[in-house]
């Protein structure tokens, strides 16, 4: 069996915000595939971009290896891939640019590929894999070791002497545990354990349970694992669970899916499962607020070590929610929030400002709803247009300048909205000031204080009188807008 070279576009380093979190996770869904290809008798190797500076480092592994498939699989349960940023085109444009010089068949599996196939094509690569990618990446490579015709598989796209393909969608894998456990093996578990040392913080995988995601928030694309919901039994987690513990000593995890715990009844079952093997965990989600206050889904998640909880909160204003086809309501914001709060369970607010027809009153009412919960930690965006949602099809007019963000930290306002990038940029800053004062003065009612709880409280010297500032700037910036 000929030998494949996974890869992936996405390098921490390029991203200066993420490498500064110091918080880097394997590219799980290339491990997936790469496990799939080698269960059917293929020689798999992984070149791991996340923790290097230069697309330019594949050069020698090409050479040394010799590879006669380089498949630049992106991690599509990484959100930051979905954002398509330019950084990360243009590493990806240079690791084609090398294997085509080594003769090497490039095959492209991400976000961006699938939006803009074109590009990809036109820079050498030979096919796109469109969508959720594993089977496909199978047949492909199978059909083209034999010699066969793919012009009849689903889900790819190539070039036909000069003119391109698109072949049809290719459904999605409905039982997940089909697919092998990830090949954590092919990782340098250690790297990563020494980047989070940095940080201070306990190490921590990437784990996910689920594929896709059935809500229709309008703003939110899903170019690789679609709109249909699929799960992974809580006993396939819980085998992976257990092998990582013993590989490689880990005990606590971020679960990586859209949404966690959807599938009725999961949670509760994973909890058994967990007991069952006798291990315990910590980790933490993502999850909508009217998820959370189904039955006894917090008493479950509590139970099976939840710590905490990333909420798509998005704004404080019912309006923007409406507009954004969120499907939630600010008050279940506030009755998840408190339920979690009352578990001892950690809440984190996606905020999202910028959206169309936003106004003061909405900015405040999000600003208000932060101070009212006190949160444990918050998250700010500005709307992004991403191809293939309803939101981008009402402002891509806009976008003839900027389709993209260069990196995660960019924040720049690439439509016309109520405000500028600027003024944006200057609330993300205020509101996290708003946020560390409602801590700091939330730790000064605590009679017992601890070393975390003292620097809070020390820190409103400066967040006060900056955040007064700042207050002051936003708004002279809001009246010339």
């Amino acid at each position: 069996m000929s030998n494949i070279l996974f890869s992936h576009s996405y390098y921490y380093k390029l991203d200066p915000k993420q490498w500064k979190n110091k918080t880097p996770f394997p590219p799980l869904g290339t491990l997936y595939a790469a496990a799939l290809l080698r269960k059917n008798g293929f020689e798999v190797d992984l070149f791991d971009t996340n923790l290097l500076d230069s697309p330019k480092k594949i050069e020698l592994k090409i050479k040394e290896q010799k590879p006669n498939y380089l498949v630049i699989y992106d991690d599509g349960f990484n959100y930051l891939t979905k954002m398509c940023l330019t950084n990360m085109r243009e590493a990806c444009f240079k690791m084609i640019t090398i294997a085509k010089s080594f003769d090497c068949l490039v095959i492209i599996s991400s976000s961006d590929s699938t939006d803009h196939y074109q590009k990809y094509l036109e820079k050498g690569a030979d096919y796109i894999i469109q969508g959720e990618g594993e089977i496909t990446l199978l047949e492909l490579i199978t059909h083209l070791e034999e010699n066969k015709s793919v012009a009849t598989i689903n889900g790819i796209v190539f070039k036909n002497e000069n003119e391109i393909k698109v072949n049809l969608k290719r459904t999605v894998l409905k039982n997940l545990d089909e697919l092998p456990l990830p090949a954590w093996d092919l990782v340098d578990i250690n790297s990563y354990k020494e980047v989070w040392k940095q940080n201070g913080q306990e190490f921590t995988l990437n784990l996910a349970t689920t594929r896709g995601c059935p809500y229709k928030c309008n703003w939110c694309a899903k170019p690789i694992y679609g709109n249909r919901y699929n799960a992974h039994s809580p006993e396939y987690i819980v085998k992976e669970i257990a092998y990582l513990q013993e590989k490689f000593g880990v005990k606590r995890f971020w679960m990586c899916d859209d949404i966690f715990g959807l599938k009725p009844n999961w949670v509760q079952e994973f909890t058994v499962e967990l007991q069952k093997e006798n291990l315990k965990i910590n980790y933490y989600i993502q999850s909508r607020v009217d998820l959370l206050l189904k039955e006894d889904t917090i008493d479950a998640l509590a139970a099976s070590g939840l710590e905490e909880v990333w909420v798509g909160a998005e704004s404080g204003s019912q309006k923007i929610l409406d507009a954004m086809d969120k499907g939630t309501k600010v008050e279940e914001i506030y009755d998840a929030t408190h339920l979690l709060q009352q578990k001892n369970i950690r809440v984190a607010l996606f905020l999202q400002f910028g959206y169309l027809t936003e106004n003061q009153e909405d900015i405040q009412k999000t600003i208000q709803m932060v101070k009212d919960l006190k949160p444990d930690n918050i998250g700010i965006s500005v709307s992004y247009p991403l191809p293939g949602t309803k939101f981008y099809d009402k402002v891509k007019d806009d976008l003839k300048l900027k389709a993209n963000w260069t990196d995660s930290d960019d924040f720049e306002m690439m439509f016309k909205g109520t405000y500028n990038s600027k003024y944006y940029k200057k609330l993300q800053r205020y509101v996290h000031k708003e946020f560390r004062k409602s801590q700091g003065f939330e730790n000064l009612k605590n009679v017992s204080f601890s070393t975390k709880k003292i620097k809070s409280i020390l820190r409103l010297c400066y967040y006060i009188p900056s955040a007064f500032l700042d207050k002051m700037i936003l708004k002279k910036l809001a009246k010339n807008a």
